[in-house]
């Protein structure tokens, strides 16, 4: 759920979303679910030389939804990202379960 989390802070911030098959597009964050499905308006393909068929996606008005299963990597601006809450969210997620049980 942590990535989930911090992927939900990034909503309406642009990004750039490679693919496994080596596309990339870029847009801006609409929505995001808990099985990193991520949907990007103002789409863009950043090489549409060498995948032509996804030209029309460019308008600059289109909308794209990718299935988290096929997204290789996610890039973010730096700026983006707070770097503290994160380490903040992960520190509280690995940290040891408390236990309530007594010994008598």
């Amino acid at each position: 759920m942590l990535f989930y989390s911090f992927f939900k802070t990034l909503v309406g911030k642009e990004v750039a979303i490679e693919l496994k098959n080596d596309v990339v597009f870029t847009g801006t964050l609409h929505s995001v679910d808990q099985y990193l499905n991520v949907k990007l308006l103002n789409v863009r393909v950043v090489h549409e030389q060498k995948y032509p068929q996804l030209v029309p996606l460019s308008s600059g008005t289109g909308a794209l939804f990718v299935r988290g299963s096929v997204v290789r990597y996610i890039q973010i601006a730096p700026t983006d990202v707070d770097v503290e809450l994160l380490q903040d969210a992960t520190r509280k997620e690995n940290a040891p379960a408390k236990s309530t049980a007594t010994v008598s």
